[in-house]
């Protein structure tokens, strides 16, 4: 007995075939993104209102997003590209809570704060910026060719060099760093 299709499933079948994902998703996200960036750096100039205030250009700003959204979503290869990366940092984003579930498991009733200055929040924050750079790497079909020249070439010159250099970087970020000059409160029990 064959498994009967969901009529939700159905409804998601329909959303492709009308192009949801591949055409509307996409422009709204590009659009929205561009949009918001015009917006805040009033690259395109402001406005000035009778009571003295700037605003940004709106109708400009729009233009400009909804422009360069119909020229991303022209292109196949990029509206592939952002729909696998938006997915898989969707999944990067449901690690980060997931794990922040289990430290709340662990703590009970007390709250889970992190500071800028707190070592596991700058672990964390690098960790997910090389995660989505990965994410994005792999998207462009960049990840598994540079993978495969450092496990082939990983004893060259060239990649003994790369990764002394990091570690130079490293260190010199490390020694350069100032200390926080501003003592720690002890907590009153």
């Amino acid at each position: 007995m064959a498994a009967e299709e969901s009529a939700f499933r159905g409804v998601l079948d329909f959303f492709v075939r009308l192009g949801i994902y591949d055409v509307l998703l996409p422009f709204l996200l590009v659009f929205t993104i561009m949009f918001a960036i015009l917006e805040k750096s009033k690259v395109l100039g402001v406005d000035k209102a009778a009571d003295g205030n700037t605003y940004p250009k709106r109708n400009l700003n729009s233009l400009a997003a909804f422009s360069i959204a119909f020229f991303v979503i022209a292109s196949e290869k990029i509206v592939a590209v952002i729909s696998m990366a938006m997915s898989q940092i969707v999944l990067l984003v449901l690690v980060g809570v997931s794990f922040l579930l289990l430290i709340g498991v662990f703590l009970g009733s007390e709250e889970v704060k992190f500071t800028k200055e707190d070592s596991l929040m700058i672990f964390f924050m690098i960790a997910m910026g090389i995660g989505v750079v990965l994410i994005f790497m792999n998207a462009l079909g960049w990840l598994a060719p540079t993978w495969d020249y450092l496990r082939n070439h990983w004893s060259s010159n060239a990649v003994a060099s790369i990764v002394l250099i990091l570690v130079i970087i490293a260190f010199m970020f490390y020694v350069v760093k100032e200390p926080n000059k501003a003592p720690k409160k002890k907590k009153e029990e």
